[in-house]
This record gives structure tokens, sequence and C-alpha cells, in this order.
């Protein structure tokens, strides 16, 4: 009965890319694997072109290029950070396509990666996505294929402060 008392749900969501999602724990630094900066998922990409998952704002594109933050119109904030180790490539191999401050909605085209070029200088090319807002994460359908933009892949929650 008071199980979800404190959960709020949140705005819709949907997948940055098309890949193979995986949970946080697969992925290849443990920044990420043991959720130090928040709980979240990862997509093993099958294209270059990453959109917003959310409808929001841009934070910040690292000048580097391989992440950016975003705050969605409910305040979630997510990371959405490229590959691992990415940030000793300088930012070859990024082409961004928004700017601090940009208003997106879900599905605008937020980065473009040429995973031929960074695969051979990286451990990993995972599109790593955290709440680094205190979300919880579920992932729906672990380990399967997910399109662009399709909806239903995660289930997360906010809890009420």
């Amino acid at each position: 009965m008071f199980a979800n008392l404190f959960e709020k749900k949140i705005s819709s969501f949907v997948s940055p890319l098309e890949g193979r999602i995986k949970n946080l724990d697969k992925v290849k630094d443990e920044t990420f694997s043991q959720k130090v900066m928040g709980d979240g998922f990862a997509i093993e990409p099958k294209t270059s072109e990453i959109y917003s998952p959310v409808n929001g704002t841009v934070e910040f594109v690292l000048g580097t290029n391989h992440a950016i933050g975003l705050k969605s119109v409910d305040g979630v904030e997510l990371l959405i950070h490229v590959g691992v180790y990415t940030i000793s490539l300088k930012g070859k191999g990024f082409t961004p396509h928004v700017e601090v401050k940009q208003d997106v909605k879900q599905g605008d085209l937020l980065l473009t990666v040429d995973f031929d070029v960074i695969k051979n200088f990286v451990p990993s090319t995972d599109v790593i996505v955290i709440f680094t807002s205190g979300e919880k994460c579920e992932i729906l359908k672990p380990n399967d294929m997910v399109g662009k933009s399709e909806e239903q892949i995660i289930k997360y929650t906010k809890f009420n402060s």
C-alpha cells in the first residue's frame, strides 16, 4: 500500500540512439559501473547519431564534446557520456549539434560520433546515460536491441526529497 508513496512518476523518456541496451554494471569504467554518479544504463551503439531522450534544456556540452548534460522539463538531470576514456581524444570524432541553454525536444539530434575513428583508441564506445539528479532506473528489456526514439526501454522514478 505504501510502496509507491514517495515515488513520483516523471515525464516520457525515449531511447537516445539505436543499439543494444545494457545494465551499468557491464560498463568498462568503475565510475559508471558502480553508479558513483548515479543510476542509468548504457547502449552499445549501432549508429552514429545521438538524440535527446527528453524534452528539456542543454545544461552543458563538455569542451571535448564527448558528454552532454540535459535537464528535462520536469527537472530530471541527465548525463549522456559517449565511450570510456574518450576525454583523451580531445574532441576527435565528435560533432555536437546543440549549444548550452538550447531547448531540445525528444528526438532532436544532439551529437554525431564517428565510432570508426574512436573505437581504436578507447576501451569502449558505449553511450552511457546517467540520471544525475537521483532517479532510480530499471531497464525493461536488458540486452535487447532498441531503436532511436523507442519508448518503454526503461522505467525511471524520482524520489521526493
